[in-house]
């Protein structure tokens, strides 16, 4: 039998394409860690997959990795798209392509599948990244090119000996490193909102904490003064900010496929770090360097979301946000609340408030009354030319 590589996530989708593949190849699954997964819940999948014919099962670990090449890149861009979404999901499924290929490619085989519907966003993803590095795998999408129901694919397994519990949640929840996503029937309408007890993580502490977050050269390298790798800060900070019930939104934008979409998410983490970060920034960078910042780091998040990952134009808008980081380095403070956070302060030897330069809009001490004058005069001239000579006589 032809060897084929499963993006197996355990659900029912990749359950089916599990059961039905095995019949035809010699099927290998595999799931890829970008954060969310506890030991109990791999071993579960595990040992689930193995009851779907699978040939062989692995999970790659690739926290790491996800936050050095993606994570990081969003938090030195401040990356929220529409103002709203730290692109937890769409940001971990380009690594989980790449890992899942990349394996597929050590085992040789010829080829590779994975549960994805034809009306989203991973669907593009994953074909898009496996078509890239692999293009002589062929890509299998039984849910997609069949257009399965969730009811069809279900009398199937129970056909086939697999009588699991898959009733749909009324939620779905994908958990990982920079965020949690959450979809239940109020993220299918326009006006509803998600109720509180929607979200994985409810209010645990109602008095207001305190926690510094020290930065160097844009990277989080301790929280409290205890220094970590920056993933296992960014899981720290998570924990501690869901008790306050932290980081909780519904994003609506623009699929890549052409529709709208709704979804809500907590990311606690993820708005906390890039809120402070971007506050740091703010007192460290120039006003030339913020502004072009901006703009691209807006294109690299929808390239991103995309899944334009493997483009060189993101290592070119890569290399500029890393440059940019140089002197982003200090201490943050946030405070804790109920349901939502506030930034107090920052402290840097980088700040460019420096008081020996005046004080905004009290006093200066870098020129004289006259020079301003003169300084207002040149640069208002531009417009006063324009002024005299198209103004009417």
């Amino acid at each position: 039998m032809k060897k084929l590589v499963i993006a197996y996530s355990g659900g029912l989708d990749t359950s089916y394409c599990a059961v039905s593949l095995s019949k035809e190849y010699d099927v290998h699954a595999v799931s890829v860690n970008t954060g969310g997964f506890t030991k109990t819940e791999i071993d579960k999948i595990e040992a689930n997959a193995y009851k779907m014919g699978v040939s062989t099962y692995k999970n790659i670990d690739a926290v790491t990795t996800f936050y050095n090449k993606v994570v990081k890149y969003l938090i030195f861009g401040n990356v929220l798209k529409n103002n709203t979404y730290p692109l937890s999901v769409s940001a971990e499924r380009i690594i989980q392509a790449i890992e899942i290929v990349e394996y597929a490619k050590s085992i040789d085989a010829e080829y590779i599948a994975h549960g994805s519907t034809g009306a989203g966003n991973d669907q593009v993803r994953f074909d898009m990244i496996f078509q890239t590095l692999a293009p002589n795998i062929k890509i299998i999408t039984p849910i997609r090119d069949e257009k399965l129901t969730r009811q069809q694919e279900i009398d199937y397994l129970k056909a086939n000996g697999i009588d699991m519990s898959w009733e749909k949640a009324k939620y779905s929840v994908n958990k990982g490193l920079w965020g949690t996503s959450v979809g239940g029937s109020e993220t299918l309408t326009s006006e509803k909102p998600l109720p509180d007890s929607a979200y994985p993580s409810q209010l645990k502490h109602a008095e207001d904490e305190k926690v510094k977050l020290t930065f160097e050269k844009g990277e989080l390298l301790a929280i409290n003064g205890v220094e970590n790798d920056p993933e296992i800060n960014i899981e720290t900070l998570n924990n501690l900010a869901s008790a306050y019930a932290i980081g909780r939104d519904i994003h609506v934008g623009d699929t890549i496929v052409g529709i709208k979409g709704r979804v809500g998410f907590e990311a606690p983490a993820a708005l906390i770090t890039i809120k402070a970060h971007h506050l740091l920034e703010k007192h460290t960078l120039t006003k030339w360097q913020l502004q072009h910042k901006e703009y691209l780091a807006s294109f690299f998040g929808m390239h991103l979301h995309e899944g334009q990952y493997l483009d060189p134009v993101m290592r070119d808008m890569e290399a500029f946000l890393q440059s940019s980081q140089d002197k982003v380095s200090g201490d943050v403070t946030v405070t804790l609340k109920p349901y939502h956070f506030s930034l107090d302060g920052i402290s840097s030897k980088h700040d460019l408030m420096n008081a020996k330069f005046g004080s905004y809009g009290e006093e200066n001490k870098g020129w004289t009354a006259d020079e301003a004058k003169g300084f207002i005069k040149i640069l208002g001239n531009q417009n006063k030319i324009y002024q005299q000579v198209n103004s009417e006589s």
